[in-house]
């Protein structure tokens, strides 16, 4: 099959792209390469994926000189002109949108950013893929959607009326107009609420990466809510395989969807929403020693107040998921640390890339 996936210098969609054009999937990635955090991290993934950095220009096909299975372009989600032209070239099976506007904190500072990437350039992805009969499209929501709903664990039957950060609002605006494009012209759509991905050549942002940079210079951590936090952390490589399982399956109109009880989860159209966890949360402070202990060095903890935005805890409801695709996330928190400090060393030690925190 031929697949876009957007964000494909990202955490996730490096490690999607990597999968998918193993199995010879034909794989076209698209990024902005924007400074939300280090670029070279991102020019990194993409010369694991055998892209030559110094080829890229924008909107230029760069191939793999690993896989004759991988493109890559250099390209905004608002530059709508020539995201449809590449749509009107190579005519895609599927889409996997996960390029996007990340973190909860920096939409605080930054709004419009998060208006522009996630919102209009999702309405381009939507647009492009209604004008070109994409079989399915299947993009990034998060678990910040639920916002301040404190019934736990979170299921996609619940409300999420009610987010508490910019970030999270998009994400759910990012549901309905999925909807609406599946109820108007059966779209075949899936939303995938993401919950807390780490593991190696993750987002320098997320707080295991932070958390270990600051460790490893000797420089206290934050830890917000005096540690009395837990997040449903998930391993890179149980995401993945439950994101390509999703892809090569459209969903169909839920029958017996009732307009008077309305499940939020699935529609008469075919519209889909799953939480994609590792349906385990784990305590802040135990996730700060299981890290100490892989580094192999304590950290000096600076207890500080909940943050705006945040929220208390995640706990991904997976029950749908495990039932439609047999998801069966099974990497502990301890393998998963341990296989990012591995990598982390490596890269980021031994290789001199780290910088002081």
């Amino acid at each position: 099959m031929k697949i876009l996936i957007t964000g494909s210098a990202g955490f996730i969609g490096f490690h999607l792209a990597q999968k998918l054009m193993k199995q010879n999937h034909q794989v076209i990635g698209i990024d902005n390469i924007n400074d939300y955090y280090d670029v070279s991290l991102k020019h990194e993934r993409l010369k694991e994926s055998g892209i030559d950095i110094e080829e890229i220009a924008y909107n230029i096909p760069v191939s793999s000189i690993k896989s004759p299975n991988y493109t890559f372009y250099q390209l905004d989600l608002t530059d709508f002109t020539n995201l449809n032209a590449l749509f009107d070239k190579e005519q895609f099976d599927v889409v996997c949108n996960l390029a996007a506007q990340a973190g909860v904190r920096y939409s605080l500072e930054a709004p419009f950013s998060y208006i522009q990437s996630n919102i209009t350039g999702f309405s381009h992805i939507l647009e492009c893929c209604r004008h070109h009969s994409t079989k399915h499209l299947v993009y990034a929501s998060s678990s910040s959607v639920y916002g301040l709903n404190e019934k736990i664990p979170y299921s996609t039957q619940d409300t999420t009326s009610h987010p508490i950060s910019l970030y999270a609002a998009t994400k759910k605006s990012n549901e309905v107009m999925a909807h609406s494009y599946s109820h108007l012209y059966n779209m075949p759509t899936t939303g995938l609420r993401f919950f807390t991905v780490y593991g190696p050549w993750g987002r320098p942002d997320m707080a295991y990466f932070k958390f270990s940079n600051k460790i490893t210079n000797g420089i206290p951590i934050d830890v917000y809510h005096n540690g009395e936090m837990s997040r449903d952390f998930t391993y890179i490589d149980d995401i993945v395989e439950g994101v390509e399982k999703i892809l090569f399956n459209a969903p169909q109109g839920n029958e017996n969807w009732n307009p008077q009880l309305p499940d939020p989860s699935s529609a008469k159209a075919p519209y889909r929403l799953y939480n994609i966890g590792n349906n385990q949360p784990v305590n802040l402070l135990h996730f700060i020693e299981t890290l100490e202990n892989c580094l192999g060095q304590k950290a000096t903890k600076n207890f500080l107040p909940l943050q705006p935005g945040d929220v208390i805890n995640t706990w991904a409801d997976v029950n749908d998921l495990v039932q439609d695709f047999d998801y069966q996330p099974n990497t502990s928190i301890e393998e998963g640390i341990q296989r990012f400090v591995n990598w982390y060393k490596e890269m980021y030690i031994a290789s001199g890339l780290v910088k002081k925190a």
